[in-house]
């Protein structure tokens, strides 16, 4: 009996995340349980982690030195961070390159989504007072910031990119609507949630939740969802006017 012609689609391609550290031993951490877990166990994504180190060139391993022009602690070195980059991210690699630290444009919702609709990204973990200048230049790197606070390292910052892009990845969460529903998908903080019991501590869901009444519910949640974004993020609010 001869075979049919085999109509399985495509599978699409992973989408693929290199991380250049100091600390490889760090990861995958939290990305290698739950929902990127899973991702990752199914090949929906890959995660590639090199230590910058490899890329020194004296026997102690060496990545950094003294800031020119004097001051405290020690800079990342540009030819050592030019060979690590080169060597994960050659010539017709469309990634893009982040390097992660205090004073990188502030990360979003919107750049998530970008970064989760492209090929994958390369995430460099700055460290010590930071990178030599000349290299985030010359190697395209953009800086991006997940806060307004100074970590020992970009290690968790990086984490934090790859967690927020990779749950918004096809099949990676359940409910697929919960994307569209969620905190900054709409501008706005999310509404607040509530579940069983009816009454607990005496506080009872709000009956409109209750109602079966859809449109109600939702202008409910619409409400609430604004109230909560002018009270506690005006920035985010000022933007919708």
């Amino acid at each position: 009996m001869t075979a049919g012609p085999d109509t399985t689609a495509p599978s699409r391609e992973p989408w693929r995340a290199t991380v250049l550290t100091l600390y490889p031993e760090m990861f995958p951490g939290p990305l290698g349980v739950s929902l990127a877990g899973r991702a990752l166990a199914q090949n929906t994504w890959s995660l590639e982690v090199r230590n910058i180190r490899d890329h020194a060139t004296d026997r102690h391993r060496t990545v950094d030195d003294t800031p020119a022009g004097g001051g405290p602690g020690m800079v990342m070195r540009a030819d050592i961070l030019a060979a690590a980059i080169d060597a994960a991210s050659p010539a017709g690699d469309d990634r893009p390159r982040l390097l992660l630290g205090p004073r990188g444009v502030p990360l979003d919702q919107a750049r998530i989504r970008d970064l989760a609709a492209g090929p994958g990204v390369l995430l460099l973990a700055g460290r010590f007072e930071g990178v030599d200048e000349r290299v985030i230049a010359a190697r395209n790197l953009l800086e991006v910031s997940i806060g307004d606070y100074v970590l020992s390292g970009g290690e968790l910052a990086a984490m934090v990119v790859l967690d927020a892009a990779v749950r918004l990845l096809p099949g990676v969460m359940g409910n697929e609507e919960s994307a569209t529903s969620e905190s900054f998908a709409d501008g706005l903080l999310e509404y607040p949630h509530y579940t069983r019991p009816q009454v607990w501590e005496g506080q009872s869901i709000p009956p409109t939740l209750t109602s079966g009444n859809h449109a109600e519910i939702a202008a409910w949640r619409r409400r609430e969802a604004e109230r909560l974004t002018r009270e506690r993020r005006p920035d985010l609010w000022s933007k919708r006017k």
